[in-house]
């Protein structure tokens, strides 16, 4: 997605950014199974997405809002060129995959812009929105629990953990991972990620790798000045150079998977992410298909303004 900084307003604006699957998968496995539709389908995730999405807008009241989506949800483009990624996770379970759309609809409905793509991760997506934003002068708030999207974290944009109620400025994230937000991808790139399968070098772990890149910005820097690192104080720095050596195209292709995408395939303006409040015509007969009566009662029209 590209927004056009020329269609944006003079004075600066704070664009909300969501990432949807965190919420939609706690929501699926963390409540009862016994939420289902009047046709006897599943709905707990599509019910825990609307009830988190329904307090979002309440707590934060965002003028502009874009919510993403993963269609693949154990894959992406990534895989076309290492098809290990995300390899070793199980099948999500169907009754999870036919939640998806509804979670779409419901987003639509009321009244945020969101976006889905079949091969761009909803990282991807988040980030090919967030990128002209910042030459534009706008703010961003990246709603996540996904520690890869610390990468995106700048002078202008904080991440916000909603679950744990936590929001990370650039100081924040050097805090809790060791290295500046622009280090993210280079620490994924040394130190791996058994969440995403990501390899990183075998043999160095997070602390190692955060005190490596303290000292060498970046992956590019630290191979291009590798044997630097054998007259370094760091411990076991002989052996730290033999395994970088040896893994130096695992480290450069880790790099590649924990990168995030700027050139998503969706487009739209900062006009299309302003927020408008919920469309009672779509959301009245969506919620009445899911079984939504009471949560339609219990807070939809608060989100009109």
């Amino acid at each position: 997605m590209t927004l056009d900084p020329a269609a944006s307003p003079t004075a600066p604006a704070t664009v909300h950014l969501v990432d949807a699957s965190p919420y939609i998968f706690r929501a699926h496995f963390s409540l009862p199974s016994s939420i289902v539709g009047p046709d006897g389908a599943r709905t707990g995730a599509v019910y825990g997405f609307v009830s988190f999405l329904l307090k979002l807008l309440a707590d934060e009241k965002p003028t502009h809002l874009a919510i993403a989506f993963d269609r693949n949800l154990v894959g992406s483009f990534r895989n076309a060129f290492y098809p290990a990624y995300k390899a070793h996770r199980d099948a999500p379970p169907p009754e999870l995959v036919a939640q998806i759309d509804p979670c779409l609809e419901a987003a639509r409905a009321m009244g945020a812009a969101a976006f889905i793509d079949d091969e761009y991760e909803a990282d991807d997506l988040i980030a090919t929105l967030l990128a002209p934003l910042a030459k534009g002068g706008h703010r961003a708030v990246v709603v996540t629990s996904d520690k890869d999207l610390a990468q995106l974290v700048g002078e202008r944009v904080t991440l916000f953990d909603y679950g744990k109620e936590t929001r990370y400025d650039a100081a924040a994230v050097r805090a809790k991972f060791g290295v500046r937000p622009d280090q993210i991808a280079d620490l994924l790139a040394l130190a791996g990620d058994p969440v995403d399968n990501i390899p990183g070098v075998a043999g160095i772990g997070a602390k190692t790798a955060a005190e490596i890149l303290a000292l060498f910005d970046h992956v590019e820097d630290l191979y291009a000045r590798l044997d630097e690192l054998r007259q370094s104080r760091l411990r076991g720095a002989k052996s730290l150079y033999s395994k970088l050596q040896e893994h130096r195209d695992v480290a450069f292709l880790s790099k590649r998977l924990a990168t995030v995408a700027t050139d998503a395939p969706v487009r739209a303006t900062l006009a299309d992410l302003a927020y408008r409040g919920a469309d009672t015509a779509a959301v009245d007969p969506l919620f009445a298909r899911l079984g939504f009566a009471a949560l339609r009662e219990r807070g939809i029209t608060e989100t009109v303004p």
